[in-house]
């Protein structure tokens, strides 16, 4: 009898992602297993040719063969990727199920410590500087006494007496072999013998640290710095986990920040912005520039100087420094200053700017056809 299509059998095409074929068989896989469907050959069956499928379409060579050359690239020991026995079903369900069961090796014998967080919050002008910033934080420490270990000096370990000393569990059912971490011992595959009066058999004591942290130059908000075996001590003499450092910058009273580049609203009188002028500006290292504003400078104008903007992080290279000019109108004004202004006024009522001239022939087009 011909083979069915593996696609078929899982009920997917080949665009389905790895996650769309492993729920396609785990469903079929449940609803066939010989537990829920006792002297059913033909569930047996089912069953034996969906694990088959999933052998080969979850392997992404397997895969790329099949798809390329069918059933066909598993024959001939050529270029497939070779047979399939019911005596691999054991390890399909292992792999597949230790995803939703969390089971992991028993390694050392211990778990590597927790990773810690800690917020650090700086200023715009750290940020662009770089520092250099000793912070101190709690965290558990290997215990001195014990060497992490959790036994008293001169005690041994007991080997666990439920999982023998394998730190597993593991039972069989119908096809299914289930691994599980042994609830006694933890997956150590020991139990202490007598604990540390220090840790009282935790491995590890509470301790009050500090750590001097080089801040780059170029830090943005939610910029994170890893301290490696800075964390929490792990249990057993394992690795310790390592303490991020989350940055957060402090807004300025002057200058607005996006990425690399910095902006500020630079106001300006209105006859500087008619005339255009020079003006000294600040810049975020603490110095002075000069820049030009040209004549006939209108509300809005966006002014850019390079490389006064913020260091790009891990680069030697910086942002710009973008000036948004707002021209003011005074609000309050002398006798003289109106008289000339009406001069003014009369002076430029002959020459309209091209803009206003244009807006009012619109509007008097617009009002002549209604």
């Amino acid at each position: 009898m011909a083979k069915r299509d593996y696609y078929d059998i899982l009920g997917v095409d080949k665009s389905s992602s790895k996650e769309e074929i492993k729920k396609a068989y785990r469903t079929t896989a449940f609803k066939y297993h010989p537990d829920k469907n006792p002297e059913n050959k033909q569930a047996e069956d089912k069953f034996k040719e969906a694990s088959e499928a999933y052998s080969v379409l979850s392997d992404d060579k397997k895969k790329g063969n099949y798809d390329q050359f069918g059933h066909a690239a598993s024959e001939g020991g050529g270029q497939g990727f070779g047979g399939f026995d019911t005596s691999s079903f054991s390890d399909i369900f292992e792999n597949f199920f230790g995803d939703f069961a969390g089971s992991s090796s028993r390694g050392s014998g211990g778990n590597r410590g927790n990773d810690l967080r800690y917020d650090l919050t700086i200023s715009l002008e750290d940020a662009y500087k770089g520092l250099e910033k000793k912070i101190e934080y709690t965290t558990y420490k290997k215990c001195s006494d014990c060497k992490g270990s959790g036994a008293e000096p001169g005690s041994r370990p007991i080997k666990c007496d439920y999982c023998g000393g394998n730190g597993k569990i593991r039972s069989s059912q119908g096809f299914f072999t289930v691994q599980q971490t042994c609830p006694q011992c933890s997956g150590h595959g020991e139990t202490i013998g007598k604990a540390c009066k220090k840790c009282k058999g935790n491995g590890k004591v509470q301790s009050n640290e500090s750590v001097s942290v080089k801040i780059p130059k170029g830090v943005d908000d939610g910029t994170r710095i890893r301290l490696s075996g800075k964390g929490e001590a792990g249990t057993k003499g394992s690795a310790s986990g390592d303490l991020y450092l989350f940055i957060s910058v402090q807004n300025h009273s002057l200058f607005k920040r996006s990425e690399e580049n910095l902006f500020f609203e630079l106001p300006i009188t209105f006859t500087d912005a008619a005339l255009g002028t020079t003006i000294e500006v600040p810049c975020i290292d603490g110095s002075k520039t000069k820049v030009k504003i040209p004549e006939g400078t209108q509300y809005g104008k966006q002014l850019r100087l390079k490389d006064k903007g913020m260091p790009i992080l891990r680069k030697n290279s910086y942002g710009g420094l973008y000036i948004r000019i707002i021209p003011e109108v005074p609000i309050s004004l002398s006798k003289r200053q109106k008289e000339l202004l009406e001069e003014f006024r009369k002076l430029e009522s002959s020459k309209l700017s091209p803009s206003i001239k244009s807006f009012f022939d619109k509007a008097k087009k617009f009002w002549g056809s209604n």
